[in-house]
């Protein structure tokens, strides 16, 4: 099962779009793969050792981690988990040392997507099927839903939902919409829409597959334009203001102070290794990078490491110093 649910996401950038790239589209992907990997062969690798991510698994008949969609870090050292599988709850709270402190949402999730923990050191989750944004407490207790709605009725393969969650610095929370609906949605801090932009397409705000979401404390928010290979920045009320097209096709974007983490890899199949790349978040420029695989969500941990899911053969990763 895990491994069909799997080979499904690999497949649905090519399901959604009826098809692969034609062969101009094909050309303009080699082009930009071939830029993106000279550029990296003159730019500073990072001294970052590549470890499994720990997770002792408790003493219980039948338990084990499915595929890890997405990681997310608290201050507190805590790392979260959101994974696929049935045979444990989708979040999993664990601390440095990989032992399991709490977990939760059996039951709750279709198509576990993403998660985030907001300055307030609350927890999120976004499910790719249901169209439904989940905030808990970090003990586990639900605080808010958020039923976007608007998802097509033919939801193939559980992908046609939300995709990642980001939050303004006076409360306010956006949603990126991206299977099959291209959009940005902001709402209140008491979960009230009160925004919607952006459309399908290949111009300055529009989409294919907006699958990360980040937000400033400039109110600038950053996009994760995934089939389009581009990462688009908007101010808060939707506004185009430029977008940043070398560094391939990025599935997760974490801000860290004044730079922007990108977990990217080659434009083409969704199962290329890649690599989490820094860049300046003012103008896009390379700062560093490290090699990786398996690459969707990521993460900064408050003591500076990288944390990488589902990882190569579905193993999470921590990149430490």
């Amino acid at each position: 099962m895990l491994k069909h649910l799997a080979a499904i996401a690999l497949l649905w950038p090519l399901i959604s779009q009826g098809g692969g790239p034609t062969p101009a589209e094909q050309a303009r992907m080699d082009e930009q793969n071939a830029a993106l990997r000279a550029t990296l062969q003159t730019a500073t690798k990072l001294p970052l050792t590549m470890g499994a991510l720990p997770v002792k698994a408790p003493a219980a008949p039948g338990w084990g981690v499915g595929m890890v969609s997405w990681v997310a870090a608290s201050r507190d050292g805590l790392t979260y988990l959101l994974q696929r599988g049935d045979k444990a709850d989708p979040v999993i709270a664990v601390d440095r040392d990989g032992k399991i402190v709490r977990s939760w949402g059996k039951g709750m999730y279709t198509m576990p997507h993403a998660i985030r923990v907001d300055p307030q050191g609350n927890v999120w989750t976004t499910d790719a099927a249901s169209s439904m944004v989940y905030k808990f407490k970090t003990d586990g207790t639900l605080l808010m839903k958020i039923e976007v709605g608007g998802q097509p009725a033919n939801c193939s393969n559980n992908f046609c939902s939300t995709t990642d969650v980001a939050f303004a610095r006076d409360g306010h929370v956006f949603i990126a919409d991206g299977y099959r609906n291209a959009r940005i949605l902001e709402y209140t801090a008491d979960g009230k829409k009160v925004n919607e932009w952006g459309r399908a397409g290949t111009g300055p705000g529009e989409f294919r597959l907006p699958h990360s979401i980040q937000i400033d404390e400039r109110n600038i928010v950053y996009v994760a334009d995934r089939e389009n290979g581009r990462i688009q920045r908007f101010d808060r009320s939707g506004k185009f203001l430029g977008e940043w097209t070398p560094y391939g096709k990025t599935f997760g974007l974490t801000l860290d102070g004044d730079a922007l983490w990108l977990s990217t890899i080659p434009r083409g199949p969704n199962s290329a290794p890649g690599w989490l790349i820094k860049i300046n978040r003012d103008k896009g420029a390379l700062i560093g990078y490290v090699e990786s695989q398996g690459n969707h969500g990521m993460a900064v941990a408050s003591n500076g490491d990288l944390l990488l899911a589902p990882g190569p053969d579905q193993i999470p990763q921590r990149y430490r110093k």
